[in-house]
């Protein structure tokens, strides 16, 4: 297609566009109500598109001159370079002109309203038939604008049934999505649905779980914290309070927000604020010198760089924003909100050229071509949009506002600080999630995160550390050979097997003495051999249990302990018997003598050994790790399996040792010249002493205590027996050898015994 043919096809396009009917009569006449809306800044053109913008904060007190160009003029000026550089153009509607009308609304929703149906429906009183509704052409194809969400929010729902499409870039109310409500609106901004879970994934990222939040009380600030807040709780950031305000609201409320912030103890602050509110906030911090804090701002106001040059008291130093991400062109590489206008003047363009191109079959509402228009910028942005009307969300972080950004420090924000491990963490009564206290794990529980709420039980076999954040193995507790009191145990044990020893060499050598030979003096080596047996057992209850020293040391304790108790028994019977029979005609001697004494030790010894075996073969005791008994060691013991066994075999050692007690204590009125009689007795009332007593100590002891005291009972009641029995004997054979006379009289003492026990 020739490039002088496009002039032709152009104009063409106008018609097409411009779908009104005119007027055939003159009367009657639909005139404009109120003043006319002149544009402030305008150029004719084949296609004019219109803007909306607030050069200024107040339309009374307006300047046509600026000391410092609002953030809005300098957008005009980006919409008026991107109209120059499309019309220098060849490649993009050549041979069309493209135009601007552009009004300052001066930050008035009222007046937005009014300058967008001035750019639909002109300013000039048309005639029209009187039959016809009043009706005329758009002045505009396309309107760029608002930079605040609630203006737009405003002109979309008047322009809307009309199709006319605004574009805006700068407009981030979610809201502004919905396009059953908004058919007609599209922007080049992403939408607050995306900035403000960017923001609270922004403000988690840094570790602020405790903010502030302040938001301007229109649909931009309240539906962008409302999305923020959601997010935020989510994530598990708490806010401290969240307010709202509008410039226009009396100081009274903005000095209760001053007041909020200054009890408050969170350092960080998002805002989602226009930069006119940011202002009028700015000014009153400025007044209280409220610095140190960490703002965090939506794109509202980060930009703008009067908010800048107003900070006199670095109020705002250090504070960051996510952006949309831009790429530079010509020279507004540093403003991206002018590459988002810049881009929806080129979407505008690119839907004309796709009209142009278009045949008799083609869509011809530009409305339509702008939502399918595709296409990337010099600098490779591609521009598109979605069904919502929407770009693509891409975000940069931008920290502003501070001369050395290498100085700037992240501050800590936070109700309560962490808790370390070995800790975990309960909320405070009434205050929100992210205030608690760390509570240290209880004993064998552990916590090795940070901020854990719960705290993890220590496997059975290990218990917690000093710290809390580990499980440890615990330590195995026995009686050991090693420690000290294992030690003076297996010494006591060796010297009673020694002393035993000693006295029965002792006895040997004096063997055919009236002393040895009294009372049986085979019963008297057999119980030196049991009490070797009984001292030597006490080894087996230390050192670390195994399957066999546990069936090893109870059943050897019990026979042996039997064996030594039957022989003393029958010592007993054999003094009591020799003084029966030391009577005259009595013959008592035949029905026990030394046959009958070893029977019955052999026969009460058998039954032990049967209880035993009966034991072992039922339920043995067997190894136990007992981790209850002392929480943070592992009680290593021998386990009864059979209580009843267990029992058993003590309960038979009571019996034998209460009736052997018994017969003792009958022949307690024997004359002097029976003093084994009295020694018995002595011996068994110690032995009964130790054991009743062992009973309660047994059960109270904890660990390896609980055996020692065994092994001492057993120990102890050797002792008694020994000591009790044979060494007033080995202290007369001693004296023999020193003074025999004394000696002869000692014999004579035991000369009736030693008969009557060879009486038959």
């Amino acid at each position: 297609m020739s490039t002088h043919k496009w002039p032709e096809q152009g104009w063409a396009l106008l018609q097409v566009l411009l779908v009104a009917s005119f007027s055939q009569a003159e009367e009657p006449l639909c005139k404009r109500i109120g003043d006319l809306e002149n544009p402030q800044l305008s150029k004719d053109g084949d296609i004019v598109l219109g803007g909306i913008f607030s050069f200024h904060s107040s339309w009374k007190n307006r300047q046509e001159t600026y000391t410092h160009k609002p953030l809005d003029f300098q957008i005009a000026q980006a919409m008026r370079f991107a109209i120059e550089e499309i019309n220098n153009r060849t490649d993009l509607l050549p041979g069309i002109s493209l135009g601007y009308k552009m009004y300052d609304t001066c930050a008035s929703i009222a007046r937005s309203v009014r300058v967008a149906l001035a750019l639909a429906n002109g300013n000039e009183a048309v005639s029209v038939p009187s039959e016809a509704p009043c009706t005329q052409s758009a002045q505009v194809q396309a309107i760029m604008g608002e930079t605040s969400s609630s203006p737009s929010v405003a002109i979309a729902t008047v322009i809307g049934p009309f199709h006319i499409p605004l574009i805006s870039h700068f407009a981030t109310c979610a809201c502004l999505s919905d396009k059953s409500k908004y058919p007609s609106f599209l922007r080049t901004i992403p939408s607050d649905y995306y900035q403000s879970r960017a923001l609270a994934q922004l403000v988690k990222h840094f570790g602020w779980t405790w903010v502030g939040a302040i938001r301007t009380n229109d649909d931009y600030g309240n539906n962008g914290m409302a999305t923020f807040t959601e997010t935020a709780q989510q994530l598990g950031i708490c806010l401290e309070y969240s307010v709202s305000f509008f410039r226009t609201d009396p100081p009274d409320k903005l000095q209760r927000i001053i007041d909020i912030i200054k009890v408050s103890t969170s350092k960080v602050i998002v805002t989602f604020l226009s930069h006119m509110d940011l202002d009028v906030l700015m000014k009153k911090l400025s007044q209280y010198n409220l610095t140190g804090y960490q703002w965090v701002g939506s794109e509202g106001w980060i930009f703008d760089s009067q908010t800048a040059e107003m900070d006199k008291n670095h109020i705002l130093d250090g504070a960051i924003d996510l952006s949309g991400l831009q790429h530079s062109f010509t020279d507004m590489s540093f403003m991206p909100i002018f590459n988002n206008l810049y881009k929806g003047v080129y979407a505008v363009a690119h839907a004309l050229h796709s009209i142009l191109g278009c045949n008799e079959t083609c869509n011809f509402k530009i409305l339509q071509h702008i939502r399918m228009i595709y296409f990337r910028t010099k600098e490779g942005d591609e521009v598109y949009f979605n069904e919502n009307g929407d770009p693509p969300a891409k975000y940069e972080i931008i920290n502003c506002f501070l001369k050395d950004v290498l100085l700037w420090q992240v501050p800590v924000s936070v109700c309560s600080e962490k808790c370390p491990p070995g800790t975990r963490k309960v909320l405070q009564k009434g205050k929100p999630v992210c205030c608690y206290d760390c509570i240290r794990c209880a004993e064998g529980e552990i916590s090795n995160t940070t901020d854990s709420i719960t705290c993890v039980r220590c496997q059975p076999e290990f218990w917690s550390n000093e710290r809390r954040d580990a499980c440890v193995k615990k330590e195995a507790e026995f009686l050991s050979f090693e420690e000290i009191m294992g030690a003076l145990l297996t010494a006591a044990s060796l010297f009673g097997t020694c002393m035993t020893a000693v006295v029965a060499f002792i006895f040997f050598r004096y063997r055919k003495t009236p002393i040895v030979r009294a009372n049986n003096s085979e019963l008297s080596f057999l119980l030196l051999f049991s009490l070797t047996l009984c001292f030597l057992c006490s080894l087996t209850f230390i050192g670390r249990p195994s399957e066999w020293s546990c069936m090893l040391r109870h059943t050897a304790f019990g026979i042996t302990f039997v064996l030594c108790i039957s022989c003393v028994l029958g010592k007993t019977m054999v003094v009591l018997m020799a003084f029966r029979a030391s009577l005259p005609g009595s013959n008592v001697m035949k029905w026990f003598g030394p046959t009958q004494q070893r029977l019955s030790v052999l026969a009460f010894t058998l039954i032990q050994v049967v209880i035993c075996i009966l034991w072992l073969t039922i339920s043995p005791p067997f190894p136990f790790k007992n981790f209850k008994e002392i929480k943070d060691k592992i009680i290593l013991e021998c386990a009864l399996g059979s209580t009843v066994g267990f029992w058993a075999v003590l309960g038979y050692i009571g019996l034998l040792a209460s009736f052997c007690f018994i017969l003792a204590f009958l022949a307690r009125k024997l004359p002097d010249n029976f003093n084994e009689a009295k020694f018995i007795t002595f011996s068994m009332l110690i032995f009964c002493a130790v054991w009743i007593t062992f009973i309660p100590a047994y059960v109270s002891s904890p660990g390896k205590f609980s055996v020692a005291v065994e092994i001492f009972a057993i120990l102890a009641s050797s002792f008694g027996l020994l000591i009790c029995i044979f060494i007033p004997k080995c202290s007369v054979l001693f004296e023999s050898s020193i003074h025999p006379t004394l000696f002869l009289l000692n014999i004579g003492n035991y000369s009736m015994l030693t008969s009557a026990t060879r009486c038959r």
